[in-house]
């Protein structure tokens, strides 16, 4: 599968609604670089198409998305990030290593223009969230203008038992969850059920699974009612408000946080995915994960 096979775009012209589908089902429309770099390219291209005024965005077969791919948590930061000064080991293989704060803080920061840029998008955003919404996946969903939700979609932030609390856009968290429930989020990494926050009005609505899409084609369509103009004149507004109340100092705050809290000392008692996936495959490291994290209830 090709990576515009993995990002799918369908316009119509008649509502003005383009539908934007993350189409990487095996790996529970998780994303790799390549795949976001496509998904950030049809952004731009509805955002740039004046018959466009709402993004309907969702997941293939039943699924919104699993967030980035950690099947190779280093490879976000490209191949430099496994060479070493001179780029060999005593034997002549290519060094493993960590990478620079250097390479973090740069390769962080474009990162998270992706969600900066998704969360100030200039057309309306319609999110239809079935299956999984985690790590970014959780994000684009709590970014979305118009969220809906499926009660049994599972929602939250795993990766935090990878890396730590401070990973995200940490203001995002405060502000659409509230300091309690993002907390118990982050410091937890638990995943939830959305019917657990439905109380909370977090999303748009949230729904029985075999409401959601249809709930999510209707409203994506009510909005592209709107004058084209005015949306995007109100999404300036929302965004500025937000910026002003909420979200001050983010652009830099939420990529700095992310560089310097992955680059973590692990103690011998506490979980380290890397190291466990290098020994022990993608598969069973996720396995040994929620082992070490499960804490039976008193």
């Amino acid at each position: 599968m090709t990576d515009d096979d993995r990002v799918l775009m369908e316009r119509d012209e008649e509502t003005g609604v383009a539908r934007i589908t993350l189409n990487n089902p095996g790996r529970r429309n998780s994303y790799d670089p390549a795949m976001r770099r496509r998904l950030a390219a049809c952004l731009d291209e509805a955002a740039l198409d004046d018959a466009v005024k709402v993004v309907h965005l969702r997941g293939a077969e039943g699924v919104f998305s699993t967030g980035a791919d950690m099947g190779n948590a280093y490879a976000w930061y490209g191949d430099g990030a496994r060479a070493g000064k001179d780029g060999q080991g005593e034997d002549g293989a290519k060094k493993r290593r960590r990478p620079s704060q250097r390479r973090r803080l740069t390769v962080d920061r474009k990162t998270f223009g992706f969600y900066h840029d998704f969360m100030g998008y200039p057309k309306a955003t319609v999110a239809e969230v079935r299956g999984y919404a985690l790590g970014g996946g959780f994000e684009l969903a709590l970014m979305a203008d118009i969220a809906v939700v499926a009660r049994d979609a599972r929602i939250g932030m795993p990766a935090t038992r990878f890396l730590g609390p401070a990973l995200g856009s940490l203001h995002l968290f405060f502000h659409r969850l509230g300091p309690v429930l993002a907390r118990r989020l982050l410091l937890t990494g638990d995943v939830i059920p959305a019917s657990a926050v439905e109380h909370l009005g977090v999303f748009t609505e949230v729904l029985d699974d075999d409401r959601v899409e249809a709930r999510a084609d209707w409203w994506a369509r009510k909005v592209a009612k709107m004058p084209a103009d005015g949306i995007v004149m109100a999404k300036e507004a929302f965004r500025l408000v937000e910026q002003m109340q909420a979200y001050q100092g983010e652009e830099v705050a939420s990529y700095l946080f992310h560089a310097f809290g992955t680059n973590l000392q692990f103690e011998e008692d506490e979980f380290n995915f890397v190291k466990a996936r290098a020994q022990h495959g993608t598969k069973r490291a996720f396995q040994l994960r929620d082992e070490h994290f499960e804490i039976p209830e008193p």
